[in-house]
C-alpha cells in the first residue's frame, strides 16, 4: 500500500518543464506507480446545460470534483486535469476508501445545488496497463507558485470511455451529504477576447497513431499561437475583472454553505469583493494582501493549456493566427495525424481553487464562456468517437 512518504517521493520526482513546447514529448514523463488509481468524472447532458445558459454551474461542477478530493486528503500536489465540465484526479491506492465517499459526497452536491448529473467512476492503473495502456505524468510550471500536472499515455482517456460506459462506478451518496469544497470559488467576471475570439481547441492522435507527427503537429500548434501576444494567454497581464455583486455568488454560497447559513456567506463573500474593490481603487494592502499583486498572480498561475492525452487550448487569438492554426489542424487530420474540436466563443471563464489569498499557490481554471472544451469535445465526438 502506497504511503504518504512514498506519494511524496512520486510527487518530488515528477519532471518538470517550464517552456509549455515540451509538453507532448513523452520522455518527459513518469508512469503513475503500481497501486494508483485514476478518480475520473463528468456531467451527463453538458451540452444541454451549456445550451440553456448554463456553463458557468457546468465548471464549478467540474472543478468541484478537484476540490473535493484534494481536501479529503488534504494534499494539493496530486496529479489532476480539469476538463470543463469534468476532472481526472490520480490518487494513490492508500486513499481508495476517502476518494470513494468524496466522489459520492460531490455528486450529491452536484444533483442537490446544481441540478446537474455528474457521473464518475474509479479506475485502478492495474486495468488500464493491462490493456496495453499507460497513464504518464509530468508538470508544466505555469508561474514560480504553481505547477499542473500533463497526462500522456492514455489511459486516462481510456478511463473515461470506461465510465462513460458505465463501469467501475461510483454511485452517489445519501441525500445531504456535503463534499468539503473549502476554497472553490468563481468571483471574476466573464474574460471577453481582447484580439479576435476565445478559441477553445482540443487535438488528439488520430488514426495513423505516429507519436512523432503529433508531437510536430502539437510543437506547430503551440507556436503558431506564440505569434499571439503572451501565447495567446486570454488573461490580461493585470488580472481579470471583477464586480461588487459576482455572478457566480449563489454557487459559491452553495459550495461553502448548506441551506439556511447561505445568507451569511453571501454576505462574507460581498465584505470581501467591497474590500478588495476598495483596496484595489486606493492601492492600499491589508494584512500581507495586495490585490494587485493577487490579480497578476492569477493571470499568471492560469490554466489556459494543458496535455491530457492531447494538446488542450482555451486561447484569444486574432483571425490570422486562428486561421493559420485551423490550417494546421486540417492538414494533421486530413493525414490521419489527429482529430480535433474547435468551439470560438467571445470570452472565458475562470473557476479557482483558493486555499488562502495570501498563499501564492492558488490556481485557476479556464475555458470557453460558451461551452469551451465542452462543445470542443462535442465537435470532435461527431468525427470519431472519443
Amino acid at each position: 500500500m502506497e504511503t504518504a512518504v512514498a506519494t511524496d517521493a512520486f510527487v518530488a520526482s515528477l519532471p518538470v518543464f517550464a517552456k509549455f513546447e515540451s509538453v507532448a514529448d513523452i520522455d518527459n514523463y513518469r508512469p503513475l506507480p503500481d497501486g494508483w488509481a485514476l478518480a475520473t468524472a463528468d456531467i451527463v447532458g453538458s451540452t444541454k446545460a451549456i445550451e440553456a445558459g448554463h456553463y458557468k454551474t457546468v465548471n464549478m461542477a467540474g472543478a468541484s470534483v478537484i476540490s473535493a478530493l484534494l481536501n479529503t486528503l488534504g494534499r494539493q500536489d496530486l496529479p489532476f486535469v480539469f476538463g470543463g465540465d469534468g476532472a481526472l484526479v490520480a490518487f494513490p491506492g492508500s486513499a481508495m476508501e476517502k476518494i470513494r465517499n468524496a466522489l459520492a459526497a460531490v455528486q450529491r452536491w452536484v444533483a442537490d445545488e446544481l441540478d446537474l448529473t455528474l457521473r464518475a467512476a474509479i479506475v485502478p492503473i492495474k486495468d488500464i496497463r493491462a490493456q496495453g495502456l499507460d497513464v504518464r505524468v509530468a508538470r508544466f510550471q505555469a508561474s514560480e507558485a504553481v505547477f499542473y500536472a500533463m497526462f500522456a499515455g492514455g489511459g486516462g482517456s481510456w478511463a473515461e470511455a470506461e465510465m462513460k460506459a458505465g463501469r467501475y462506478r461510483i454511485d452517489p451518496a445519501p441525500a445531504g451529504a456535503r463534499p468539503d469544497l473549502t476554497g472553490l470559488s468563481c468571483r471574476w467576471n466573464p474574460i471577453e477576447a481582447r484580439h479576435g475570439e476565445i478559441v477553445s481547441i482540443i487535438a488528439i492522435p488520430g488514426a495513423s497513431r505516429d507519436s512523432r507527427d503529433f508531437q510536430v503537429l502539437v510543437s506547430d500548434i503551440i507556436a503558431l499561437a506564440g505569434r499571439q501576444e503572451r501565447d495567446g494567454h486570454p488573461v490580461p497581464v493585470n488580472g481579470p475583472g471583477y464586480s461588487f455583486w459576482p455572478a457566480g455568488l449563489d454557487i459559491e454560497a452553495r459550495a461553502i454553505a448548506p441551506a439556511g447559513w447561505r445568507w451569511r456567506s453571501k454576505l462574507w463573500i460581498l465584505f470581501l469583493m467591497t474590500l478588495t474593490a476598495v483596496t484595489d481603487r486606493y492601492g492600499w494592502t491589508i494584512g500581507g494582501f495586495d490585490p494587485k499583486i493577487y490579480k497578476r498572480e492569477v493571470a499568471s498561475n492560469s490554466d489556459f493549456r494543458k496535455f491530457d492525452d492531447g494538446l488542450k487550448m482555451t486561447i484569444d487569438v486574432d483571425a490570422d493566427v486562428l486561421q493559420q492554426i485551423e490550417n494546421r489542424l486540417k492538414q494533421a487530420e486530413a493525414a490521419g495525424i489527429c482529430n480535433y474540436g474547435l468551439h470560438r466563443q467571445k470570452s472565458a471563464l475562470m473557476t479557482c481553487l483558493v486555499a488562502s489569498p495570501l498563499q501564492r499557490d492558488h490556481v485557476h481554471f479556464i475555458d470557453g464562456g460558451a461551452g469551451g472544451y465542452a462543445m470542443a469535445a462535442a465537435s470532435l465526438k461527431a468525427k470519431v468517437p472519443v
